[in-house]
């Protein structure tokens, strides 16, 4: 039999946000200690962490001084350090996700290059090394209206990406080593988080759809499990899992998706951490995605991922027009209905189309979700 004591469980995570937060509070089920790294004193993880250390996440001394002293360390953000987490590789660290998996998805043109060498349905793509090489290009017709630009190394939430429909877009190209990618005709969006463990098992989440507001490019709307056949499910597990084992990555892997109305599936980009597309998990299935990471990292068999009950999720977004202290305005009026949970993330400032919180919504009817989310929408406010 092996015993653990009480608190001896300890986990670093590189990254105070939101996902650290939801990833702590599962880890206080087991009594597991979290250290937290962020630059922010303030951030979603500072009140929560057994210990918080306020220093850069990108700094290479900062994150190896924060890990020396602990075995197991895992991120909640994609920016961070990977050389110092390679060299605490060497000292015998465990690192989830792995390094050399983290450096290759940090660049989203190397995630492009990835999928193609390993036979992953992708968009096309091109990989352009800065802004006047792409001008040349279309000035040239070697790049057709219209297409999307990703910058490869600095977006995030929806940042670092812009759809350019014709000449009249030309003012927003990003700068910098980008990629270049069709615009798909596509049916749905889609999500599927797949967990692998360290002896090579894996369990996808139910796959979801995924509504996203036009101008902040985040989702605003997500259903839970989507509302497509099992065989475009079981076609969107399968390449979740493709796509884990070719990264030969432990924990978890957020993988989006297109589904064209051709009824092709194809990869849009992936997540190496908790993500956005599984915050419903925490009420609407047996395991959420936070505890399935926690399985992976301390060498326990995946939960089930089953659901316990359809479900709909909405990103609570600062208002568009406002800039200052956080103030939620209809809170109450939503929490009086049955099935809503409400998760405030504790940011103190508000900013426009800033993630602010998450509301989950429980039900069997897909027209009652639909309604009641529509509530929370135009009801659940905030200000500053």
């Amino acid at each position: 039999m092996n015993a653990i004591s009480s608190g001896e469980l300890e986990l670093g995570i590189l990254g105070g946000g939101q996902l650290g937060k939801m990833l702590i509070e599962a880890a206080s089920d087991w009594n597991i200690q979290c250290h937290v790294l962020d630059p922010d004193p303030d951030c979603p993880c500072a009140l929560l962490a057994a210990n918080f250390v306020c220093g850069s996440f990108k700094d290479y001394e900062t994150v190896y001084q924060f890990g020396k002293n602990l075995q197991k360390i895992t991120i909640e953000i994609e920016h961070v350090n990977v050389e110092a987490l390679f060299q605490l590789e060497k000292e015998g660290k465990e690192i989830f996700p792995k390094p050399e998996v983290l450096k290759l998805i940090q660049d989203k043109g190397k995630q492009k290059m990835f999928y193609e060498d390993n036979g992953l349905p992708t968009a096309n793509f091109q990989i352009i090394e800065n802004k006047l090489e792409l001008i040349n290009l279309i000035r040239e017709e070697k790049i057709i209206f219209p297409f999307v630009q990703k910058s490869c190394t600095t977006g995030y939430d929806g940042k670092g990406v812009v759809v350019i429909k014709g000449q009249e877009d030309i003012d927003d190209l990003l700068e910098g080593e980008c990629v270049i990618e069709d615009v798909i005709d596509f049916e749905k969006e889609l999500a599927v988080i797949v967990a692998r463990d360290t002896k090579g098992s894996t369990k996808c989440f139910p796959t979801v759809e995924m509504e996203f507001h036009k101008e902040a490019n985040l989702v605003e709307f997500l259903f839970a499990p989507a509302h497509i056949d099992n065989l475009i499910s079981e076609k969107a597990y399968k390449i979740a899992i493709d796509c884990i084992e070719a990264f030969d990555m432990y924990g978890i892997l957020a993988v989006e998706m297109f589904l064209t109305k051709d009824g092709e599936i194809l990869i849009n980009e992936v997540a190496p951490r908790a993500h956005n597309s599984g915050h419903q998990s925490i009420e609407a299935n047996y395991t959420s995605q936070y505890e399935q990471l926690l399985r992976c990292i301390f060498n326990i068999p995946l939960g089930s991922t089953g659901t316990r009950s359809k479900s709909v999720m909405i990103n609570i977004l600062g208002d568009e027009n406002y800039s200052g202290e956080a103030k939620y305005f209809g809170l109450k009026d939503c929490l009086a209905m049955e099935g809503v949970y409400v998760h405030l993330y504790g940011k103190k400032i508000t900013k426009p189309f800033r993630k602010m919180g998450h509301v989950t919504i429980l039900g069997n009817e897909l027209q009652e979700l639909r309604e009641k989310a529509n509530f929370v929408k135009t009801t659940l406010k905030v200000q500053s």
